[in-house]
Formats: C-alpha cells, sequence, structure tokens
C-alpha cells in the first residue's frame, strides 16, 4: 500500500515539474515549458498498474510537496520523492523512462511515458 503511495507521490512529482515548467513566462524560451500527460506503468512489485495525470514544466524545476526534480535544456529527466526515483529524457513533444522505489519492504519499478498537451 505504502509502495503504490510512493508510486502515486512519484508521479504526480514528474507530473508537477513538467507543468510548471511549461508555464515559464516566454524570456525563459524552455523547449519543454507546458502541460504534459504522463502515464506511469508498474512492471514489477504490487504497486497500482497504470495511473496517469497531467504536470505543467517551468525552468526546469520540478516540485510540488515532497517532490523534487529537474528537467534540463536537453530533456533529461530527474525526479524524487520519498525514496522512490524516476529519469529519462524528454524530445520534441514526447518522452519515458524508468522508475523505481521501495517502502516498507515492498520493492516496485516500471516505466513512464509522457506527451505534450
Amino acid at each position: 500500500m505504502r509502495a503504490n503511495r510512493i508510486r502515486n507521490l512519484l508521479f504526480v512529482s514528474f507530473l508537477a515539474s513538467a507543468a510548471t515548467f511549461a508555464s515559464a513566462p516566454a524570456s525563459a524560451q524552455n523547449p519543454y515549458d507546458g502541460l504534459w500527460q504522463v502515464t506511469v506503468v508498474t512492471k514489477t512489485g504490487s504497486c497500482d498498474a497504470h495511473t496517469t495525470s497531467t504536470v505543467n514544466v517551468t525552468d526546469g524545476k520540478i516540485s510540488g510537496g515532497p517532490v523534487s526534480g529537474s528537467v534540463g535544456s536537453g530533456g533529461l529527466v530527474r525526479v524524487s520523492i520519498n525514496g522512490a526515483y524516476a529519469n529519462g529524457q524528454l524530445s520534441g513533444n514526447s518522452g519515458s523512462g524508468k522508475w523505481n522505489g521501495a517502502s516498507a519492504g515492498v520493492a516496485c519499478s516500471g516505466r513512464w511515458e509522457a506527451s505534450r498537451q
């Protein structure tokens, strides 16, 4: 149950960071600013099988609650939240990567995919 919460928080944090990046002022001119729909899929472990959410990316900063992370100007994504981690790559209007985490002895991992809205 806690592993599901970690996975959901990871997903929400990635989405929130992507959403923050997207709402940056025009002067920032970051190629990944905007709204992104992110789908998180569990491949191993007992976390929720599938979660989808929308986030905003602003100035490459990923934030929101216990989430921290970044989206680099080259599209590299790195996110951490309560012991769970995600990384991957955005390119143009889409992206993908992997995530993993463990809580209370339960390990989960999988992949995520994102598309610009």
